[in-house]
């Protein structure tokens, strides 16, 4: 299951989390991050921890991430930044950031 974020979420969930976790930068409106959505529940589904942030609801954290383009995923390892791809990919891929 993917983990709907905000600020108190990303801070316990990614940023104070031991292990990787990956953060989906998404928007109700955007096309391409609706299409990533059943990709990242399937993802999800197969054991590996995806936090989704909205950009419109939580600015704060798409600025302090630099977030300019969505779907932007961002791969964080022990609450730091280790990966990071922008647009829309294939499962595969989605799940080699996920590889060391």
């Amino acid at each position: 299951m993917v983990i709907e974020g905000n600020n108190e979420i990303f801070e316990k969930e990614v940023l104070n989390y031991e292990g990787k976790v990956l953060v989906d930068f998404n928007a109700t409106w955007c096309g391409p991050c609706r299409m990533l959505k059943p990709v990242l529940d399937q993802v999800a589904a197969n054991g590996k921890k995806i936090v989704a942030i909205d950009v419109d609801n939580d600015r704060d954290i798409a600025i302090k991430y630099n977030i300019s383009s969505i779907p932007c995923l961002i791969l964080f390892e022990n609450g730091k930044e280790v990966k990071r791809s922008v647009g829309l990919i294939p499962i595969n891929e989605i799940e080699s950031l996920f590889e060391e």
